[in-house]
């Protein structure tokens, strides 16, 4: 890492001009969270393997920003040369790049690595010193990384109408109502699950998400794909020209935003006015007066902003964003059913797992609270740990119908590693399972038909009066906010509250937000809505059809972890009374998978929640048992008996 460090300061040194600092984000060139291994920079230099932080190397420091739920796990990765700043706690890394680096400092980003905002808003910041941001034309970080994995080159694949419920025709025409009503000529599509859902696409360019590393640019009368067209076979060639696409090289699109700034794109174009004919105005033209380019400005990297008239530009989240996100019944009915396999392949996964347990462990198991006999391991051979366990769970979901691997590294933790929120087990550093501590796996898994994320906690000995106390107040949270009606219009960060009062009342927290929106075989992780503290849960009002999941949490340093989470639909409340004629908005769970009774403390619950429990338990046994052997359904009914208080 020191040796890092220092070739990156001596080519800091010898930039033109010499930079006093030099971002390294964790984005790749779409602003993705996730990102591929060739585009994990940051990770490189810092050795911190968090999937969210931002890097800054100056002359004599270097430092490492992340947020809540990477605290714990910094702190274990970073090296005594690193400083490990606290989102939330410290202070932000506009703020300390402007307070101390030195007047007329340059700092250097990779433009193609950092959003429009970021930048507009670093560029704020520096001005009160007369700093100035530095566009590197190549990124240093790869210019010393000598083993920097190559590129992706995986077939782009057709994601086929039975499953994506709309045309790309259907889409496309939409997209373009979208920019006639903001006067703007054209857009440019960056964020790499947009350009998937938008084009019907998908691909395996970034391990967990179905993507294609690719841009688009969408006009009037001009659709185009820029990917490596080693990865676009004859037969998807040929789809996308059916439907009005041109494909052109990745690169392309550097040189070809600069040809829209200028109005002469149309010009070039190999099939120009083949998409005229299916907008919805009939129009081949935009009108004259239409001259505003759209750019994301949260998922629109710096570098093609650049190349852009800076007064012409429509800064605006992309419409795709919330179209998206507002699920067709094609794809509600995708995601119910691939629910439904998953439960059953975590189901399986619990009775191996409390099997296990009992035969390894001598654990008293799933069911019984008592203090196991603790028997010695048969042998060394016969252990379970973090790792071989998730290993087991990806095996049952691999067995499933339309499996195409999971939607996020599998977090598999238990005791104190249950702490670390996203926790990520190694198999030479992983630990062992333990019958006296609590267990915590939080997992998912890509289907063609949709994408499934899931966090149950559980113990297979004793658990103690206060991990029971805990576990029922998130479980409490998760109840109480599956259960919330709203009227239209509110937004996640008016719900988030309702997870964490059950906590409050005891003095606990959790530092990560409460809920995200999840892709239709799309990325696990989908905006633009969340059910959060932060403020930007606040940009965007929750509506029908919508995804989100219900994950409260609590996380004990040194000890334990517990999460529950289940995705949920937003769904017309059909309430009695409609006041303000506003329409009231509720949940519906299509996650299903028992809750531990023996980590509830039923005196902490109302006769509602019981209720609520009872219910939702009857339909894992009716919605599961098709799917599940016999002994398996004997372990679910068992697992789900009706709470009689």
């Amino acid at each position: 890492m020191a040796d890092i460090l220092s070739a990156l300061r001596s080519l800091m040194a010898s930039h033109s001009p010499p930079l006093d600092a030099l971002v390294v984000p964790s984005e790749d060139y779409h602003q993705s969270e996730y990102v591929s291994a060739r585009d994990k920079r940051r990770e490189f230099v810092s050795g911190f393997t968090g999937s969210a932080g931002l890097a800054l190397i100056t002359m004599k420091k270097a430092l490492l920003w992340t947020d809540g739920r990477y605290f714990l796990q910094a702190e274990k990765e970073l090296s005594d040369q690193w400083n490990l700043m606290r989102i939330g706690e410290d202070p932000a890394v506009d703020v300390w790049m402007a307070d101390n680096l030195p007047n007329e400092a340059a700092i250097g980003v990779d433009p193609w690595c950092v959003s429009i905002d970021t930048a507009k808003r670093w560029e704020h910041a520096f001005a009160k010193k007369q700093q100035k941001l530095v566009q590197t034309s190549k990124n240093l970080v790869d210019e010393v990384w000598k083993n920097q994995p190559p590129p992706e080159i995986n077939p782009v694949i057709i994601h086929p109408l039975e499953f994506s419920g709309r045309s790309i025709k259907e889409k496309l025409n939409d997209l373009r109502e979208n920019l006639k009503q903001e006067k703007a000529r054209g857009i440019i599509i960056t964020a790499l699950d947009e350009v998937a859902w938008l084009y019907n696409i998908r691909g395996s360019d970034v391990s967990y998400c179905p993507v294609v590393y690719a841009f688009a640019i969408v006009t009037s009368n001009l659709a185009l794909l820029y990917a490596d067209t080693r990865k676009v076979s004859s037969e998807v060639l040929s789809h996308m020209k059916d439907n009005g696409i041109e494909v052109r090289e990745y690169g392309a699109v550097s040189s070809d935003v600069a040809l829209l700034a200028s109005n002469q794109l149309n010009a070039l174009s190999a099939v120009k006015g083949t998409q005229a004919e299916v907008t919805g105005n009939g129009t081949k033209e935009m009108k004259d007066e239409f001259e505003l380019i759209w750019a994301d400005p949260t998922s629109c990297c710096y570098a093609l902003y650049s190349k852009l008239d800076a007064d012409k530009v429509l800064l605006r989240p992309s419409p795709l964003a919330l179209a998206k996100a507002i699920k067709n019944p094609v794809e509600l009915e995708g995601l119910k059913r691939a629910h439904v396999r998953d439960g059953a392949a975590v189901v399986q996964y619990l009775v191996w797992l409390d099997h296990q347990m009992q035969e390894i462990y001598g654990a008293s198991g799933y069911f019984l609270a008592d203090v196991g006999a603790n028997k010695k391991k048969h042998s060394e051979t016969m252990k379970l740990t973090e790792v071989t366990a998730s290993d087991k769970l990806e095996g049952f979901r691999a067995s499933k119908e339309h499996f195409r691997g999971l939607s996020f590294p599998t977090i598999s933790s238990v005791g104190p590693n249950a702490a670390i929120i996203h926790y990520a087990p190694r198999a030479e550093t992983c630990a062992e399972l333990d019958p006296d501590r609590i267990y915590l796996f939080d997992s998912g898994a890509q289907y063609v038909d949709g994408t499934t994320d899931i966090t149950r906690t559980v113990h297979f000995g004793k658990p103690s009066e206060h991990e029971k106390a805990c576990y029922t107040a998130v479980l409490k949270g998760h109840i109480a906010l599956g259960n919330a009606h709203f009227p239209n219009g509110t937004n996640g960060n008016a719900l988030d509250i309702l997870a964490r009062v059950p906590l409050w009342k005891y003095g606990l927290d959790y530092r990560h937000g409460t809920g995200h929106g999840i892709g239709s075989y799309l990325n696990v992780h989908e905006g633009p809505h969340l059910i959060s503290f932060r403020p930007q849960a606040r940009n965007v009002p929750l509506q029908e059809s919508m995804t989100v999941t219900d994950e409260p949490g609590y996380y004990e340093d040194g000890n334990f972890g517990i999460r529950l989470e289940n995705v949920l639909i937003i769904k017309d409340a059909g309430t009695k009374f409609n006041f303000g004629d506003k329409g009231y908005l509720s949940f519906e769970h299509i996650t299903w998978a028992p809750y531990q009774r023996k980590l509830i403390d039923l005196s902490l619950l109302i006769p509602e929640e019981i209720d609520w429990l009872n219910s939702y338990h009857s339909k894992c046994r009716d919605i599961l048992a098709p799917y599940l052997n016999e002994s398996e359904s004997a372990w679910l009914k068992k697992a789900t008996e009706p709470i009689s208080i």
